[in-house]
């Protein structure tokens, strides 16, 4: 099943006939700063956010401007041919929705989990996705659509998000945190995303800090930090709770029911919070000592919890040398892959095209 929502009348069809005279146009017209800019309606890009079980496609013009989102299930199947394919139905709906021709799209972005290779556009491995090894997820979007393609990961397509128009706006030096199943960062340094020499820059969520497991990971197993404060580690943690003290409460909760419980005043969650902002508290300091980074962005959907970040902080304020690494909420909320994937897109098409784009 798909699911598509589209903004009619904030763009108008770019044909090939009309594109001579918008580029006259554009080139006559500058921004404040001097640079050439792109008119919103000169053509249109796609960011896609491939996750485990859902696989969201947005169009938007040159501004950056949001003109619909399409989803679709990716429970059934998540081969690449077939995530390709979906793709590939969802552009095809935007397009023909927002009454625009296949022509005037200019780029399409994509995130994916995992190690992403983004110079080569090669999905290395992931553990969300059944079958993902070495997929060349960037040749099969460009042969797909007939544009030109990027790829890269969630997480860090997320960071670009957020720097574009997010928490982190404009911020040279910031880390995105993503808390969800799992744990990764995204992080900017310099004004630069960073990739490491194996595109695994950022996943921290193998970092040994105190109160997490002191044994390596295994193969296909979680990380050290991961096992504890990601979702299913704070629910495992709940489970143990439960069987320990005898408490007879729900053992369904999920990760951010728990936090909420203990909002709510819930001792059993309480401990669990407090155990877990400590350690998350532990893992942010460390980061910040190596990278002198002035903004953590919480993200995913136990990251954004309100419960997690208040305590998170007071246990970072015992760490005052040499910086006290400040903490927020993503203001983009679960858009941050896509709004990400709409900038890196429009990237593509500002190098296809020669010109900068707005936004």
């Amino acid at each position: 099943m798909s699911h598509s929502s589209v903004v009619i009348g904030k763009s108008r069809p770019a044909a090939s006939s009309e594109r001579a005279e918008q580029k006259r146009v554009m080139m006559q017209t500058k921004a404040g700063d001097g640079a050439l800019r792109v008119p919103a309606g000169y053509g249109h890009v796609v960011g896609v956010d491939i996750g485990a079980s859902n696989l969201r496609v947005a169009l938007a013009d040159m501004n950056g401007t949001m003109l619909g989102k399409w989803s679709a299930s990716t429970k059934e199947t998540s081969s690449p041919a077939m995530v390709i394919e979906q793709i590939h139905t969802g552009v095809e709906s935007l397009l023909e929705q927002a009454c625009l021709p296949w022509g005037s799209l200019l780029a399409v972005a994509a995130g994916a989990p995992g190690i992403t290779d983004a110079d080569a556009g090669v999905v290395v491995a992931t553990s969300y996705l059944r079958g993902w090894k070495d997929v060349p997820l960037q040749s099969l979007l460009r042969a797909a659509l007939g544009v030109p393609a990027a790829v890269e990961n969630d997480v860090r397509m997320a960071a670009i998000g957020e720097n574009w128009r997010g928490a982190a706006r404009g911020v040279a030096d910031f880390v995105f945190l993503a808390i969800g199943t799992g744990i990764a960062a995204g992080v900017f340094a310099n004004g630069r995303l960073i990739h490491g020499a194996d595109f695994a820059a950022g996943e921290i969520g193998y970092m040994h800090v105190p109160g997490t497991p002191e044994e390596a990971a295994q193969d296909g197993a979680p990380g050290s930090l991961e096992s504890v404060i990601g979702g299913e580690g704070l629910r495992q943690q709940w489970l143990r709770c439960c069987t320990e003290t005898g408490v007879a409460v729900s053992r369904g909760l999920s990760a951010t029911e728990i936090l909420e419980r203990a909002r709510a005043g819930d001792e059993l969650a309480a401990g669990i919070l407090h155990r877990s902002a400590k350690i998350l508290a532990y893992a942010v300091y460390n980061i910040s000592l190596v990278l002198n980074c002035k903004l953590f962005v919480l993200g995913g959907g136990v990251g954004m919890s309100e419960p997690l970040r208040d305590c998170t902080r007071h246990f970072l304020e015992q760490f005052n040398e040499p910086v006290r690494p400040k903490l927020t909420i993503s203001s983009l909320g679960q858009d941050a892959q896509l709004i990400g994937a709409i900038r890196l897109a429009m990237n593509k098409a500002e190098a296809r095209i020669g010109v900068k784009v707005g936004g």
